[in-house]
């Protein structure tokens, strides 16, 4: 499939790709553009499909559904190898891909993510029917105070407006064919195979997805290093950039 995508920065340099949590657009990625071009990247941001701008195919979706969607996104671009930044949903594809497609995957971030979301499927059922019935704007203000710490949202109101928008804008049928993806996933049984060099960064007040989660997968991929951010909720990316973007950056320069 081909998912709409844009991209920024240097033609010439290390290519890096951003993927986005359920729920959510390219746009999320704003706070991550600017540092990485600075530091030399060629930035490469996707809407996930189902989100965004990008085709909206009929539920369920599958991980290698969505990791597909990459390859393809960079066989297009003329890219043989990429690093890889995913956030949530975002993180699970990149995790996927480096198990499935390790030659794609120069460097790895998994961030605010888990490698097994499957114990929870009566829970994203549970959302698919909510959003069918009354649409995307019923859980907009849920997955805000899921994404940020009520610090972060009273401090920032009109950015935590303009997220929630992006939420409730989301296609219905995009958003239950990613939580199909999250009912069913368990990547733990390949995390050993991964030889990506590879970060993984929680949130120490994220309650959607928990730090043991990923300390779970950075024990299970060898080498891998972990890092804590606090505080930050489930989308630290845009609490806490400044962190964010330097751990990052650290890890794809020293990959690169």
């Amino acid at each position: 499939m081909d998912v709409h995508y844009e991209v920024d920065g240097p033609a010439d340099g290390p290519a890096v790709v951003l993927s986005n949590s359920i729920g959510s657009n390219l746009r999320m990625w704003q706070p991550q553009v600017k540092p990485l071009v600075d530091s030399g990247f060629r930035v490469i941001r996707y809407d996930t499909r189902g989100h965004g701008r990008s085709p909206v195919p009929a539920a369920p979706y599958t991980i290698a559904d969505l990791g597909g969607d990459v390859v393809a996104l960079l066989d297009r671009l003329g890219i043989s190898s990429a690093h890889f930044v995913g956030l949530s949903l975002g993180g699970m594809t990149g995790i996927w891909l480096a198990q499935h497609e390790p030659a794609r995957i120069a460097g790895l971030a998994a961030t605010f993510t888990s490698a097994r979301t499957a114990g929870n499927a009566q829970m994203w059922r549970d959302r698919i029917a909510q959003v069918r019935e009354s649409g995307m704007g019923v859980i907009a203000d849920g997955s805000v105070g899921r994404w940020f710490t009520q610090p972060w949202i009273d401090a920032h109101p009109a950015l935590a407006k303009e997220m929630r928008e992006m939420t409730a804008a989301t296609p219905v049928e995009g958003y239950a064919g990613c939580c199909e993806v999250l009912a069913t996933l368990d990547l733990v049984p390949g995390l050993a195979k991964i030889t990506a060099p590879t970060l993984v960064i929680s949130g120490a007040e994220d309650k959607s997805l928990p730090p043991e989660q990923g300390r779970q997968i950075a024990d299970n991929v060898t080498g891998a290093r972990f890092e804590l951010i606090s505080p930050a909720a489930h989308l630290g990316s845009y609490e806490q950039p400044e962190r964010f973007n330097e751990l990052v950056i650290a890890h794809l320069k020293g990959v690169s």
